[in-house]
């Protein structure tokens, strides 16, 4: 029968625990305190899944757009449960150095578990978001949202994206959080809110009296009912290597001219804003684009694979097959754009393949090394006049070429292109070589 005293004990501090009827409710409430706030024109997102529910109710209160941010838990090797840190979207990790000292995790234990959670991070990314781009947050008030905080970290992943895509004010909205845990992240946030933060805090889920598991199927009906749209034509791809799946983005205008595939360099993802500044002229130009994730985010945090031009090369090499066997794509020429390190990798991925130019951006040509008597694709290599050394690299790059090719410099530019006007001089460049030699069916 049990202790009856025992079990009216139990009952009294799961009441004094729930506050909260679920995450409808919780959102709800969390709403109506951020609708106090006065914020101006904000953007919501929910971490999937329970988040995005509790985000919903808040978006709905606010009259405000609804994404997601996805993130990852990386839970200590043999204990799944305790969280060692998190990864997000972009590459971005969130880690507990001293948890894991103290746990002992080996650098091949967290790479191994940080491997795995990305390829789930990317599942999720196309689950929820299909084809579209995430909402922009540039110079926005973005609000972060969560059933609860823990140890934070996951919100902390979550967070650095949103600053790394150019969010002018962040704030962090719980219906409950550990005190230690809110305090901690507003080294991250610009605002921290959280209805409940209590002594004693234990789990997220003491705190409502339903804390049922949310699907994926739900966080996806939720972001259909508000009916977020496209930012742009294209569609997210998943490109297949023999390492698992690497995240892309690829856009295509009505009567594509041919398609350009990007090799980023120094350890930049498929988010890199030159490129995709660049991307985009190419686009309006009539061109497909693909910008896709050379390393994984394991992969990237090692500075020695960014310099690992083989492995980079191995990656493009598998874009390339993959563009080939792509029912929509398949019958269009096939161009590469590098930058720094990607552009020696594009060299080499270029040998033998089917590709019908390169067009390389303050790139590392000569670390291709060897391998350059062996391209034969014609070759643009455009070259900041301030970036002396890569210049220098380049003309000694240039004269092992056997095929078609040309350095191009920007005057007044540097090596990242940042002043005015230099990198619309890189894409019209590119346009034009791409246009002189990719040429399309029929």
């Amino acid at each position: 029968m049990g202790n009856p005293a025992l079990a009216r004990h139990i009952e009294v501090r799961q009441a004094i625990h729930m506050s909260f009827r679920d995450r409808v409710d919780a959102g709800r409430q969390l709403g109506a305190r951020l609708g106090d706030m006065g914020l101006s024109d904000p953007v919501v997102f929910g971490l999937p899944r329970g988040g995005v529910v509790v985000a919903a109710e808040a978006a709905r209160r606010l009259q405000a757009p609804l994404d997601v941010v996805v993130v990852r838990k990386l839970g200590a090797p043999g204990r799944p449960e305790l969280g060692v840190g998190a990864i997000g979207e972009d590459g971005i990790r969130a880690l507990n150095l001293e948890l894991i000292d103290l746990l002992g995790v080996t650098p091949a234990e967290l790479a191994e578990v940080e491997k795995r959670e990305t390829e789930e991070l990317a599942r999720r990314v196309v689950v929820y978001r299909g084809d579209r781009d995430p909402l922009p947050v540039s110079g926005r008030t973005v609000i972060v949202i969560d059933d609860g905080l823990a140890t934070g970290y996951t919100a902390r992943a979550a967070l650095r994206v949103l600053r790394h895509r150019g969010a002018a004010h962040l704030i962090l909205a719980v219906p409950v959080s550990a005190r230690d845990t809110a305090r901690a992240l507003r080294e991250e946030a610009d605002e921290i809110v959280a209805l409940e933060t209590p002594f004693g805090f234990g789990a997220v889920g003491q705190w409502y009296a339903d804390f049922r598991q949310t699907s994926d199927d739900e966080v996806v009906e939720l972001l259909k009912s508000f009916g977020t749209v496209d930012s742009t034509t294209g569609r997210r791809v998943l490109i297949p290597t023999e390492d698992g799946l690497l995240p892309g983005q690829l856009d295509m205008p009505s009567r594509p001219r041919g398609i350009v595939a990007f090799a980023h360099g120094s350890g930049s993802s498929r988010h890199s804003p030159r490129n995709q500044e660049v991307a985009r002229a190419l686009n309006m130009a009539g061109f497909g684009t693909l910008l896709f994730d050379l390393l994984t985010n394991v992969e990237a945090a090692d500075r020695a694979n960014v310099f690992d031009v083989e492995l980079l090369a191995g990656r493009l090499s598998s874009a390339i097959d993959w563009l080939g066997h792509s029912a929509d794509v398949s019958n269009l020429p096939i161009g590469l754009f590098g930058a720094s390190t990607g552009a020696a990798a594009a060299l080499l991925a270029s040998v033998g393949a089917p590709i019908g130019a390169v067009v390389s951006r303050g790139g590392r040509p000569d670390l291709a090394g060897s391998h350059l008597p062996d391209v034969t694709t014609p070759v643009l290599l455009i070259v900041g006049s301030r970036d002396t050394a890569v210049l220098d690299l380049t003309r000694q790059a240039q004269e092992q070429l056997t095929g078609p090719s040309r350095v191009s410099i920007v005057e007044g530019a540097g090596h990242l292109f940042e002043e005015s006007g230099a990198l619309e001089e890189v894409a019209d460049l590119a346009i034009g070589w791409f246009g002189r030699w990719l040429h399309p069916p029929g």
